[in-house]
């Protein structure tokens, strides 16, 4: 049976890279009805983060990435003390100064064939040292717990970052110290920013919270998150969860590192708001603003006007949080020469009978034209921004007095 885990470490928020790994084991897990598993390995106490164990079930729990057993590696400590008193009683380890290290043999090669590329990975063992299985302070470290937790859980399947494979030849020589079956391991291609360097926050990486936070989906960020290193045979792009469990396997992943590109995210969660139904799409708004009383009471007018509205943003929107600034104008801050395009626009809306979207283009167009300004200028002085919703539509939407009341306000 397929047992796969994520081992993620409480020291910090995880970042987009770790949740990538979560969702890949989690595929597979499901892909071939297995089991997934949550391992919070905490050996490390002195770099504890105490929000970190929090977030990482909050961002498991808000993308559906539901887990079949959990395990908390602090509560395993005696189990670990027993394995690494075995290895010093067989004399495969030795004291060192309130540790327990494991001895390395000399003059062999480690090998495995990692299941990503499958490709034979050897090393020589004469050019890894003695490394710590025990600390002074009686917790395992990565090495020992990570080996031994594997194999009491009947991991089958080791999915995890290529920053793993310079340990994997340490874990092994553990797996036959203790004459233990070795699992399969999968070690995913890194993940770099645009200019090929790896990851980091210059780069726009941050935590599937951070990113929450600023109006993605969780639709957008799986369907994103499942093509960082692995793609289609058919080089299909918009996956659902269920699509994705569906057709997910190893051998799709490739040995190339993928590459974040913000902008392609904020594409394809543009696309996810597209194809959202207005009503769930509202709801949606409803609850990313639920602390914005000024946004709720857009969201909460009556529902024709709400309709139109939600039908004009969610053609334009890319984030939930740019709905703000496309319901909700802001003063603009107007020169001489744009005070004096903001009289003349009121001048032609004034005297509008019929208030629909072709009277109010034909207007906008006349004011353009006299003054030789560009559209832009006329989103500012009735929005207070440069760009936004189709200015015709949403004025007709807003109304006539609204609007005028708008444009006396910024011209004056």
């Amino acid at each position: 049976m397929v047992r796969v885990r994520i081992a993620p470490s409480p020291t910090g928020i995880p970042h987009i890279g770790n949740t990538r790994t979560a969702l890949f084991n989690y595929l597979f897990a499901k892909h071939n009805k297995g089991d997934f598993i949550v391992r919070i390995e905490d050996t490390d106490r002195t770099r504890i983060v105490p929000e970190a164990k929090e977030a990482i079930f909050e961002i498991l729990t808000w993308l559906g990435i539901g887990w079949d057993e959990q395990y908390t590696q602090s509560e395993r400590k005696n189990i670990y003390k027993e394995h690494a008193g075995q290895l010093l009683r067989e004399g495969l380890a030795y004291e060192d100064e309130g540790a327990v290290r494991y001895k390395i043999p000399i003059n062999r090669e480690i090998s495995w064939i990692d299941a990503i590329g499958d490709k034979k990975i050897t090393f020589k063992t004469n050019i890894i040292e003695d490394f710590v299985i025990l600390k002074s302070d009686g917790f395992p470290t990565y090495h020992l717990a990570n080996t031994v937790d594997d194999h009491l859980m009947n991991i089958s399947h080791v999915i995890r970052g290529d920053e793993w494979i310079s340990s994997t030849p340490k874990h092994i020589l553990l797996y036959e110290a203790f004459g233990w079956k070795l699992p399969i391991f999968a070690h995913l291609p890194i993940i770099l920013g645009p200019d090929k360097t790896k990851l980091s926050k210059r780069h726009g990486a941050k935590s599937v919270l951070d990113l929450k936070e600023e109006g993605y989906l969780k639709e957008a960020l799986i369907n994103f998150m499942g093509l960082l290193g692995w793609s289609h045979p058919k080089e299909k792009e918009i996956f659902s969860m269920q699509e994705l469990t569906e057709v997910f396997e190893l051998k799709d992943v490739g040995t190339v590192a993928p590459i974040f590109d913000l902008q392609k995210l904020t594409w394809m969660n543009g696309e996810y708001i597209r194809m959202m139904d207005d009503e769930v799409l509202i709801s949606t708004l409803s609850d990313f603003y639920k602390d914005d009383k000024d946004v709720l009471s857009v969201l909460k007018t009556n529902p024709k006007t709400i309709g139109l509205i939600i039908g004009l943003a969610k053609m334009r929107m890319k984030t939930l949080a740019e709905f703000k600034d496309f319901v909700l104008p802001k003063m603009p801050e107007l020169s001489a020469e744009e005070k004096n395009i903001a009289k003349t626009l009121l001048e032609k809306f004034s005297v509008i009978k019929n208030w629909n979207k072709e009277a109010i283009l034909s207007a906008m167009k006349e004011v353009l034209s006299t003054h030789k300004a560009k559209g832009s200028i006329l989103y500012k002085i009735t929005t207070g921004f440069e760009k936004g919703l189709p200015l015709p539509e949403s004025l007709e939407i807003l109304g006539k007095e609204k609007t005028l009341g708008r444009i006396k306000r910024a011209s004056q």
